[in-house]
């Protein structure tokens, strides 16, 4: 009795929020009590609201209480930690909000450690035991604790559902069965299970694909991101040194033509003064003797005149030409116009060569974009083969299971789910993810082809034939035309007719395009769309023709 006393006491004296022994105990107006801390926090949390309420009874109070400690209760709660029984741990005593709850206990509800979906009810520890102990309890299933435990009655009989319904693909108890279920087709609910499990794996595994794939493609990003950035910092650095270059032979071929013009300068200037000099010394002369003259002709004395007249020497002819006068006076004005010239003939080359430079800059092709070369295209390229378990018994493959050629006479091959009975096609061994390019080599007429694994392959409906479903993609190659096919709408393809043709695929960018390859890599049908499962190259190869899978690597 004493014991029981003092475990009523612990219980009475633990917070409803924390579930521990009261710590600096609070009542507040409603008469409940909690820790002095967890009640501030809870109210705390409330303010938002401005709502200040009772987490036990949900009485509100306005405006928000004073809390003052109590004295008795935190005084017994001391007598009782001096006894040396602590309350229980909370996660091993009440269920909380997020707990599951026994189901048997009555009032205050322990955590539940198990769930029975046979009962179905959920136990703590102590009611659990019989499960354990009576032979007819041993058999029941139990399970971790869930809340979701009424979730497997049915809600109109009562009972535990173990069946599922394909017809209404919902789960269902045996008596579902002999009313609104009854002719349905129907199955364990395990067995369902054990089926949908097996579907789960393989969505977990193409995620799981798809993950690697999109991590091999951010490892190609950032590899991307460095040869870009190399690549410009390279043509940054090179560019600015042919400009330097240039720059530096233009500026010496000025200091070469001003070099040039000054020592041409200084020569004819020289020479003209030179020139200069000699007329001076000649005027010199001149006036001299037309002095002598003058003086001669005032003299008075004839025979003075006469005697003197001899001595007078003969009039030099004169060094200069009248000529300067009447030139043109142009000395290095040819020069300018050579230079404008030149200037010119600069500016039109800068401007086509700037024009060539600039689309070189903007043609810059990276990973975001669909390639636009075959040398690009080619950094893409994947080995395939054909699956010899997917080929119908008339094809015939060789060349490492990468050719197929269509025969009459029909194959030892061994029987298998994945092969097509009736339409004379095949599908690639290697699922094609990321970004994907693949040539093929045709004669006489084909039809090249991407599907899903999941395409129908028994019969001759067009759930089997490349093109003429939601689940394939075809292009049909003749030696006049092509035609694009998908879900049985045809569209018909312009360009120029070759042996081999291209297809890129970017699986995650939903891009699919095919191309003739020839001296030329021509775009011959592009797809945009969004592929949900990996793919699968495909060939359908009509009479008397073949398809090889080219070897890129």
């Amino acid at each position: 009795m004493e014991q029981g006393a003092v475990q009523l006491n612990q219980g009475n004296m633990s917070c409803s929020i924390c579930l521990d022994l009261l710590n600096n105990p609070v009542t507040i107006p409603c008469g409940h009590s909690y820790c002095m801390n967890c009640i501030k926090d809870f109210w705390d949390g409330e303010n938002q609201r401005r709502i200040h309420s009772c987490p036990q009874c949900r009485r509100k109070f306005i405006p928000r209480p004073v809390l003052e400690k109590n004295i008795i209760l935190a005084a017994l709660v001391e007598d009782l930690k001096k006894t040396g029984l602590q309350a229980a741990p909370a996660d091993h005593c009440y269920a909380g909000p997020d707990d599951v709850a026994c189901d048997v206990c009555t009032g205050r509800k322990i955590k539940a450690v198990k769930s029975c979906f046979t009962c179905p009810a959920s136990y703590c520890q102590n009611h659990l035991q019989p499960h354990y102990d009576v032979p007819g309890l041993k058999k029941h299933k139990l399970r971790d604790p869930t809340k979701s435990l009424l979730l497997n009655i049915c809600s109109r009989h009562d009972e535990v559902m173990k069946i599922f319904c394909r017809t209404d693909q919902q789960c269902i108890c045996y008596l579902c069965t002999m009313d609104e279920h009854k002719g349905h087709e129907t199955v364990p609910a395990v067995a369902e299970r054990t089926e949908k499990q097996k579907e789960l794996q393989e969505r977990r595994q193409q995620i799981q694909q798809r993950i690697q794939d999109q991590k091999k493609d951010v490892k190609l990003l950032q590899q991307e991101v460095e040869a870009i950035n190399g690549s410009a910092d390279k043509a940054v650095e090179d560019s600015e040194k042919i400009f330097t270059d240039l720059i530096r032979l233009i500026q010496k071929r000025s200091s070469d033509v001003t070099q040039q013009i000054r020592s041409q300068q200084e020569t004819e200037v020289s020479r003209v003064k030179e020139f200069q000099e000699k007329l001076e010394q000649e005027i010199t002369e001149l006036k001299r003797k037309d002095a002598e003259l003058e003086k001669l002709l005032i003299t008075e004395d004839h025979t003075q005149f006469l005697q003197n007249y001899p001595s007078l020497s003969a009039l030099s002819e004169s060094t200069h030409s009248s000529s300067i006068n009447i030139r043109p006076l142009r000395y290095f004005e040819d020069v300018t116009s050579a230079l404008v010239g030149l200037r010119e003939t600069l500016k039109n080359i800068l401007r086509d060569t700037w024009t060539n430079i600039s689309l070189s800059i903007t043609e810059v092709d990276v990973l975001l974009s669909e390639p636009k070369t075959r040398a690009r295209l080619l950094k893409y390229s994947k080995a395939i083969s054909l699956d010899e378990n997917t080929a119908n018994r008339r094809l015939l493959l060789s060349e490492g299971n990468r050719k197929v050629r269509r025969i009459n006479q029909q194959q030892p091959y061994p029987d298998h789910p994945d092969r097509f009975s009736d339409y004379k096609q095949v599908l690639s061994r290697e699922s094609l993810t990321g970004c994907c390019y693949w040539e093929v080599e045709w004669r006489g007429e084909v039809d090249v082809a991407v599907s899903y694994k999941n395409i129908s392959r028994a019969g001759e409906s067009d759930d089997c034939l490349f093109g003429f479903n939601n689940k394939s993609w075809s292009l049909y190659c003749n030696i006049n035309s092509y035609t694009f096919c998908h879900n049985s709408i045809k569209t018909p393809v312009s360009g120029p007719v070759s042996s081999r043709i291209g297809v890129y695929l970017d699986h995650r960018a939903g891009i699919l395009s095919f191309y003739s390859v020839s001296e030329t890599m021509t775009l011959l049908h592009r797809v945009q769309t969004t592929f949900t499962q990996p793919l699968y190259a495909g060939v359908y190869v009509y009479y008397g023709t073949s398809a090889e899978i080219v070897n890129l690597q």
